[in-house]
């Protein structure tokens, strides 16, 4: 906020090519609101401010622009420019860059690299895509178990400057190969001398370089912490992965997640930038598959002409019954896949769901046929004191409300059924629950709901009205 706020005696400074003020001004700040200010200014300015900051604060400021912004602001900086940049980036930020570019550039990039940061940056875009080999930083702390606290905290004060955290120190033996994780207040509340054999439990939590980052993203949850270490089939510390890159994770997941639910297949890339066509593709499928889905809708309807024709006024509850049943579904499919994603339940749990949702839908289906089966009432009593208005007058109206009641419980518990268990069903085939999508449900549940409701209107209209 005060970046945006000072963001005129910004351009006036650049304008005045007072550029040492400009340095001082940018020193002082965190570099995520350095970040945000470049965004706000034009191409040109945004060019000029990297070239006058301090080559640390530029790359802590590159890495927090979105994929985009720094792919474009390579393209007009000078080359000295990208060249200390891409080697001061830390390597799980530069691998994230490097993956959303098409493989000439990166390679480009890559040349560009110094001979060590070059290696570290090929190794990581080795791992598959997807895994925790592509989030790890290679910058960690690591000691041997027969160090003392001294020798540990000159290592750390020594070699600490370019870690990506000091939070935690990492135990190896002789092979590399990881044997405990300490936090840096282990060593801090010990005597100098304690040797770190005194006081490690070998009890610590390691990911594999190809997990799945999904997977990595539940044992942060899990076990609570800011930073796990990544080892490989042996066992050796490869690297680390931190919060931060957990929190991007999330993220994207969750945007693919209600991208998904919304009816249609994920972006992959951000909304401004996608183009038309590709966006058109990722979204026309699933509307057509929606759309062919609710002609079944007409043709249960016209299953049920002659009831129709016997009692038109069936037709006007139509409405209410469908989407009374797919607003059930899609509530209950939306709560089903969030709490898997979280991991609060797994496939043996569909019973309990199944025996929680039918509850549910049958109090909720109860509530909304209770406020039916009034609404009707109601207009038939204010249609006789005011003939003219507004108000329907219904024969029969008790019976036609209790189709109303019955129905609508019906229907509100078969959806809410319906909308848990299709999660389930996806996992069970191996595909993403998420593709369960709120209107997919609703369709569905559309097309049983007419089912249900005329079933119900002909079992307690027959002989009435029908």
């Amino acid at each position: 906020m005060v970046g945006k706020i000072l963001i005129p005696e910004i351009k006036s400074l650049i304008d005045a090519r007072k550029f040492a003020a400009l340095r001082d001004l940018f020193r002082e700040w965190p570099p995520a609101d350095v970040a945000e200010v470049i965004l706000d200014l034009e191409e040109d300015d945004q060019v000029v401010v990297f070239r006058i900051l301090p080559s640390a604060l530029a790359a802590d400021v590159f890495e927090y622009l979105d994929v985009e912004a720094q792919q474009k602001l390579l393209h007009a900086m000078a080359h000295e420019q990208c060249v200390g940049i891409l080697n001061e980036m830390s390597p799980d930020d530069r691998t994230a860059l490097l993956e959303e570019m098409p493989s000439v550039a990166a390679r480009q990039l890559i040349q560009l690299l110094t001979p060590e940061e070059r290696r570290t940056a090929q190794a990581l875009l080795g791992y598959p895509e997807g895994s925790v080999g592509r989030l790890m930083t290679p910058d960690f702390i690591a000691v041997a178990e027969d160090w003392t606290v001294q020798d540990v905290l000159t290592f750390v004060r020594e070699h600490g400057q370019d870690r990506e955290t000091l939070n935690v120190i990492y135990v190896v033996d002789e092979h590399g190969k990881l044997i405990d994780d300490l936090r840096i207040r282990e060593f801090l509340l010990r005597p100098l001398d304690a040797k770190v054999r005194d006081f490690r439990d070998h009890n610590f939590t390691a990911l594999k370089v190809n997990d799945s980052q999904h997977n990595a993203l539940n044992i942060f949850r899990k076990y609570d912490r800011t930073a796990l270490p990544v080892v490989d089939s042996n066992g050796v510390l490869v690297g680390i992965v931190t919060v931060d890159d957990m929190l991007d994770v999330a993220e994207q997941e969750a945007t693919k997640d209600i991208q998904k639910l919304g009816g249609m297949e994920a972006l992959d890339e951000p909304y401004n930038t996608i183009p038309m066509l590709r966006m058109i593709k990722k979204r026309a499928g699933w509307l057509v598959l929606l759309f062919l889905s609710e002609m079944f809708t007409s043709n249960a309807m016209a299953h049920f002409e002659d009831e129709i024709a016997k009692a038109v006024v069936l037709a006007l509850f139509v409405p209410l019954m469908i989407s009374s049943g797919g607003n059930s579904g899609s509530q209950a499919t939306t709560l089903v896949i969030r709490a898997m994603a979280l991991g609060e339940l797994r496939l043996g749990d569909w019973w309990h769901v199944a025996g929680k949702e039918i509850t549910a839908g049958g109090l909720l289906g109860g509530i909304l046929g209770a406020v039916g089966f009034f609404r009707i009432m109601a207009w038939q009593t204010l249609s006789t004191w005011f003939p003219h208005g507004f108000f329907q007058h219904y024969e029969h109206p008790y019976l036609l409300g209790f189709t109303i009641f019955f129905a609508l419980l019906g229907i509100v518990t078969w959806g809410t059924l319906i909308g848990s268990m299709l999660p389930f069903v996806l996992r069970r085939i191996g595909l993403d629950p998420a593709t369960s999508s709120a209107p997919f449900v609703a369709t569905l549940v559309d097309v049983t709901g007419i089912f249900i409701y005329f079933t119900v209107a002909a079992a307690i209209l027959h002989g009435a009205m029908l």
